[in-house]
């Protein structure tokens, strides 16, 4: 699996954040100052001062939702969530194909991950493209929802042409390093979780989960 979607925050906090988000006097930020030098010359959007009241709050509000989360937690193997940054994108802003950097300060980027914070109906454009396999895909989803994806992958935010967009961006140090180790992990836990469930505990069972539990202690960095 190349990515997961996820709703990850409540409808009042989207709406609270949203709210907050239209503020007048809130210190944005042009985004360029936290793309590297490549990325920088197709990225055209603002983004919130990172250290300001709003912007903690917000983070730490997301990093917690995201750690409390069972399933992307299975997905991404949760060390650390770092980075997160608050993004608007007017009319005429966008961000082109790039990657990104394997490194900020804060940590290594295993995995990206976009939480949309306003609706799709109030704005147009501004889809957000994951280039997985020939044709690749395509989000605009709902005001909530969360889309984590392998920081190894090409993607873009295209062009808003109506209305704001809202999202918040950031990245996972995990705890298994590569992607296809980390897929590998997921599909046996899946697994394993699905026979649970449908048939209940087994010494044969057992023998999974002891597998999978020493495989992420093997693969692990």
């Amino acid at each position: 699996m190349d990515h997961l979607v996820r709703p990850l925050l409540s409808q009042a906090d989207v709406g609270s954040i949203h709210q907050q988000l239209s503020a007048a006097d809130l210190p944005w930020l042009d985004g360029r100052l936290t793309a590297g030098e490549q990325a920088a010359s197709v990225k055209k959007n603002h983004q919130l001062d990172p250290e300001s009241p709003l912007a903690n709050r917000v983070a730490n509000l997301v990093s917690k939702a995201l750690k409390a989360d069972p399933l992307i937690k299975s997905f991404a193997l949760i060390r650390k969530v770092h980075s997160v940054l608050i993004s608007r994108c007017a009319p005429g802003d966008g961000y082109g194909w790039h990657v990104d950097n394997p490194f900020s300060r804060y940590g290594r980027r295993d995995l990206s991950f976009t939480v949309f914070l306003s609706e799709p109906s109030s704005y147009q454009g501004g889809v957000l493209q994951l280039q997985t396999g020939q044709n690749g895909e395509e989000f605009r989803c709902c005001a909530g929802e969360v889309v984590v994806y392998p920081s190894s992958l090409l993607h873009c935010v295209a062009p808003v042409t109506q209305g704001t967009r809202y999202a918040c961006v950031g990245w996972i140090e995990s705890y298994v390093k590569s992607a296809e180790d980390r897929s590998l992990l997921f599909n046996l836990a899946a697994g394993a979780r699905g026979l649970l469930a449908k048939h209940g505990r087994s010494d044969e069972l057992d023998l999974i989960f002891q597998a999978y539990t020493n495989a992420v202690r093997r693969l692990s960095d």
